[in-house]
């Protein structure tokens, strides 16, 4: 069996769009993940875009549910049901 097939691209601007997800999650390839440092290293709207995608997951990872009004939630399942009757018809 041969080495695993390494696809090393250079990265621009959209295709990091396509990649970002899978760079924050740390899911891609070793020189996929240096394409990506070199592009944000450069280009500093992709930068920004990454840093404030990072943070955004980190303060909702560290955040608390806020509990629902009652009202709202039962709002919320008169909506819901109302779909799914529509949905069967």
């Amino acid at each position: 069996m041969g080495a695993p097939e390494v696809t090393c691209k250079k990265v621009n601007c959209k295709n990091l769009l396509n990649e970002l997800c899978d760079f924050l999650d740390g899911e891609l390839d070793a020189a996929t993940v240096e394409d990506v440092k070199q592009h944000i290293g450069r280009c500093e709207d992709c930068r920004l875009l990454v840093d404030t995608t990072r943070k955004t997951i980190e303060i909702f990872c560290k955040s608390e549910p806020v509990p629902l009004p009652q009202e709202l939630r039962d709002r919320l399942h008169q909506a819901l049901e109302q779909r799914l009757r529509g949905a069967r018809s």
